[in-house]
């Protein structure tokens, strides 16, 4: 077996992950690829979604906090009509009211509240753990699950195309997983509509479809959802999993060499993400030790000033990190603003 190196040429990757899959599919294929162990994801998409996946390799690992923490854009299509247990296609229907037309008027006004700041409670099919254990894995033991509601921010829920009338064909419910309640099965009137979602880290775009379906009375769930941007990482940026191989493929120099990865590289990706503050060649050689340089608060305001860094208004917890580089424009890791003062968050 081909060796795998501990420490990897550090970078990102954007992937568009394919249906069918789950994102850790995702993270073994690439450490397959890249004969590394040291591999992690920024944000899970659920097999049934497709899109962009940002994937870390070696120290870049330590950016994929970030990564998962900026907002997202989603394309997805929603079905009302039929709800089910998971509020997307790879659940078990629960109900089947049917919606045999829908105006677009309607739809504005279930939509309209689901914009801005809102309290989401999760899909109860979630990763979100309740007293140890992942919610999906109590739902599918049979178990009730409450989950309490959480902030989160949609500051994009647009209409892409007019309401589109179909009919479903609705299976028999395996009655080991039937609903309390048995739904017929045969055709069923439903309405698609194709929607564009900006929101923050932490938002189900699923419950946005069960919360309209439950608006207007008639249920709803996605049928598909493909995530188009991740932070400043889009969708035009990523490879397909096949891409990536034949890239590995191609950059091969020969037997027994270590394969080459079409990386963001770490110091690039970390420019990508935060604004840079200069640092001495003597700080530079003291932050490799975890010593943060110095700055008066007036230094702080008039570089926040120039770089456009919301220096007031946030918690320190909140304030974006910032790329330290040396001289030469070498990243070397990030810092925080910390009230008057700078303090180290990594060193790569």
């Amino acid at each position: 077996m081909a060796r795998r190196p501990d420490n990897p040429r550090p970078g990102l990757l954007v992937i568009d992950k394919p249906a069918g899959i789950t994102s850790h599919d995702v993270v073994s294929r690439v450490r397959r690829l890249g004969r590394t162990r040291k591999v992690g994801h920024g944000g899970t998409l659920d097999p049934m979604a497709t899109g962009v996946l940002v994937i870390g390799i070696g120290k870049a690992t330590k950016l994929l906090t970030w990564v998962s923490g900026h907002s997202k854009e989603y394309r997805a299509t929603i079905r009302f009509g039929v709800a089910t247990n998971t509020d997307d296609a790879e659940g078990i229907v629960t109900a089947a009211m049917g919606c045999a037309s829908l105006s677009e008027s309607d739809l504005e006004a279930a939509l309209a509240p689901l914009r801005g700041d809102i309290m989401q409670v999760p899909t109860t099919v979630s990763a979100i753990k309740v007293n140890g254990q992942r919610a999906y894995a109590l739902a599918r033991a049979g178990q009730d699950v409450e989950l309490a509601a959480r902030p989160v921010r949609i500051s994009r829920l647009e209409i892409l195309t007019p309401p589109r009338p179909a009919e479903c064909l609705l299976e028999e419910t395996d009655t080991d997983n039937a609903p309390d309640e048995q739904v017929p099965s045969g055709p069923v009137r439903v309405v698609d509509v194709d929607v564009i979602v900006e929101c923050s880290s932490g938002t189900y775009v699923r419950a946005l479809a069960r919360d309209a379906g439950a608006a207007l009375g008639v249920g709803a769930h996605l049928t598909a959802l493909r995530r188009t941007r991740v932070g400043d990482f889009p969708l035009d940026d990523a490879l397909t999993l096949d891409e990536l191989a034949c890239a590995v493929e191609e950059s091969s120099a020969g037997e027994g060499e270590e394969p080459v990865l079409p990386l963001i590289p770490l110091g690039r990706a970390a420019l990508d993400m935060f604004p840079a503050l200069a640092l001495s060649e003597a700080e530079a050689g003291a932050f490799a030790h975890g010593q943060a340089p110095r700055r008066s608060r007036g230094q702080l305001t008039q570089w926040a000033a120039a770089v456009g860094y919301a220096l007031e208004g946030t918690s320190d917890e909140e304030a974006s990190p910032i790329a330290a580089t040396s001289p030469s424009g070498e990243v070397l890791g990030l810092l925080r603003v910390d009230g008057t003062r700078l303090r180290t968050v990594l060193v790569f």
